[in-house]
This record gives structure tokens, C-alpha cells and sequence, in this order.
């Protein structure tokens, strides 16, 4: 293994994919035995996503299956890629996450976005003109990090979100802009980067919220991930091959075409490395997309232990 290899930090980003034939009971069975596998391999942290009314995903409600995920692991971190915070408010959002981090103290994130999260209708039905509420973005951050900081008030009343846990949880914001880079860095929160849904330049993205960044009680300093989707495989033809797939899988879903590093193991890590430089991330957050639970599970595996 190289020294840039050794550097890498690694995470995974889980959408709960219910893949085709399968219940969503087999689905997030298989998202409980991929944190549990990520665990035993040392990836840093489990994530799972929020989607509505998308009939291949399972994953509605993070902090449900995260409470779950906890349960089922003892030491990688729980969080969400994303809470969608427009649909929500924002007190019930702190409350809901610092109620796990007292369940499962010192490994709770909180990450929140401001994507819909599904189609028009699946959004409205949810919480309204969502258009309108995604304008109130700024705002609705900026309460729950004063709710998360112990300094929020409501008509002048103070309002605290319980329990408070002894030990916080991380707060994170994600996005695949500068916009959503420049409001983690006014209010404080780690940062990630969604470069498997972006075409924009994650190294200019993330030396702008470094570069502006204001030290908070969420986090002293810049810290940034990347959301990478990763394919591994044996060898190249059949990574080429597994990605194929999942390229199949997104056009049939009329979905974008797939974005990733694909290839052996070592073949990634030098990828993700070189990219690292570039970035100066702190670590990756890893989606892999591979319509096959036991040949994600593979890669996973593969590139956790790249000289395996």
C-alpha cells in the first residue's frame, strides 16, 4: 500500500436500493448487513439517504433506519446524506437527531440538504410549496444550528431541543454548488461536496467554503468530504462490466448517466488519491451503485482492503 493510500478515509453513502424483485424488508435488511460489514472493515461512518415515493429506494425516513443501523453496530458513526430540512422544522429535526446521539453517544452526524428529494407531487404532498420553502433555506439552517447550539428563541422565548446529549452530534451541510458551500462555511458546519451528482469543480468548490469558513461550536475548522460512486471489482473488465449496469439501471429509471471511478481496487485508491490533491478533502463519502447486493458488498470489501 502507498503512503497516499494509508491517507484515505473512507465512508459509506448507502441509498437503500430495493432493487428489482426484492421487498423493502430485504432491503434494509441488506442496509443493516452493509454497516455492519463497513464496521468490521473500518470505513469511518455510516450514511444513509432521504428519497420519497422512488419505487427502487427504501430510505424515507434516516433517522428511522439509522436508530436501527445503531442497534445493529457498536463504534461506526450514523448519519444522514441527507435530511431534506425544507420539508421539515427545524426543532423536530434537532430533536429527532440529538435523541439518537443520547442512544448512541459521540457517533450521530447530522447531515441536511435542500433537494426535494423525489418528484413534485411526492414534495408537495410532504410539506407544501416546496419552491417556497427551499427559499427559506438559509433561515431554516440557521435556526436548527442556533437549536444545536443551545441559543435558539421564539418570540423571544428561548426554546431548547431535548434530550441533550452529553456528547453532541456533527453537524454537516451537502450540497453540489458554491450556494450550498457558501452557507456551511457562514454557519460553521462540515461540508460535503456531492461530486457523483455534479458536474461542477469540487477542488473550486471546496477551497471557496474553505476559504470562508467561520469557526462555530459545530466545528473549529474546515472539514470537507466528497461523495464519490465507486465500482471495484477483481479486475478492470469486470468492475467495467459491473458498471455497465448500474448504467442500465439509471436509464431504465430515466435517471443521469452513471458518474464514477471504476476499476480494481488499487486502481480506485490511486484514482481517489490523486483526486484528494487536488481537493483536499478529508475523506470520502462512498455510493456504490451495483444492482447486486452480495457484488456491492464485494467492492466495499475490496476497497477497504486494497492488497486483499
Amino acid at each position: 500500500m502507498t503512503e497516499p493510500e494509508m491517507r484515505l478515509k473512507l465512508s459509506v453513502l448507502d441509498l437503500v436500493p430495493k432493487l428489482p424483485g426484492t421487498t423493502a424488508e430485504a432491503a434494509l435488511e441488506q442496509a443493516i448487513r452493509l454497516a455492519r460489514r463497513a464496521e468490521e472493515l473500518g470505513y469511518q461512518r455510516y450514511w444513509t439517504a432521504e428519497h420519497h415515493d422512488m419505487e427502487g429506494l427504501a430510505s424515507s425516513a434516516p433517522e428511522v433506519l439509522l436508530s436501527a443501523i445503531g442497534a445493529a453496530t457498536r463504534r461506526i458513526r450514523l448519519g444522514s446524506g441527507a435530511v431534506l430540512l425544507p420539508h421539515y422544522s427545524p426543532l423536530k429535526v434537532a430533536e429527532n437527531f440529538r435523541l439518537l446521539s443520547a442512544l448512541y453517544p459521540g457517533r450521530v452526524d447530522l447531515g441536511i440538504g435542500r433537494a426535494p428529494g423525489g418528484e413534485a407531487h411526492a414534495a408537495m404532498a410532504l410539506s407544501g410549496n416546496f419552491l417556497e420553502r427551499v427559499g427559506r433555506y438559509p433561515q431554516l439552517a440557521k435556526d436548527l444550528t442556533d437549536l444545536l447550539a443551545d441559543r435558539y428563541l421564539y418570540e423571544e422565548h428561548p426554546v431548547t431541543a431535548r434530550p441533550i446529549p452529553e456528547l453532541p452530534l456533527e453537524l454537516w451541510m451537502l450540497g453540489t454548488n458554491v450556494k450550498s458551500a457558501g452557507y456551511a462555511a457562514e454557519l460553521g458546519t462540515g461540508y460535503v461536496f456531492g461530486q457523483f451528482m455534479s458536474d461542477s469543480d469540487g477542488a473550486e468548490i471546496l477551497r471557496a467554503y474553505r476559504e470562508a469558513f467561520r469557526p462555530s461550536v459545530h466545528h473549529a475548522k474546515p472539514v470537507a468530504m466528497l461523495a464519490v460512486s465507486v465500482i471495484c471489482a477483481e479486475t478492470e473488465a469486470q468492475a467495467e462490466a459491473l458498471a455497465e449496469k448500474a448504467a442500465e439501471g439509471f436509464r431504465d429509471r430515466g435517471g443521469s448517466p452513471f458518474q464514477g471511478f471504476v476499476g480494481t481496487a488499487r486502481q480506485v485508491r490511486e484514482q481517489l488519491s490523486d483526486l484528494q490533491h487536488k481537493c483536499e478533502n478529508d475523506e470520502f463519502l462512498i455510493v456504490t451503485p451495483i444492482p447486486d447486493y452480495e457484488e456491492r458488498l464485494h467492492s466495499y470489501r475490496l476497497l477497504a482492503e486494497p492488497c486483499g
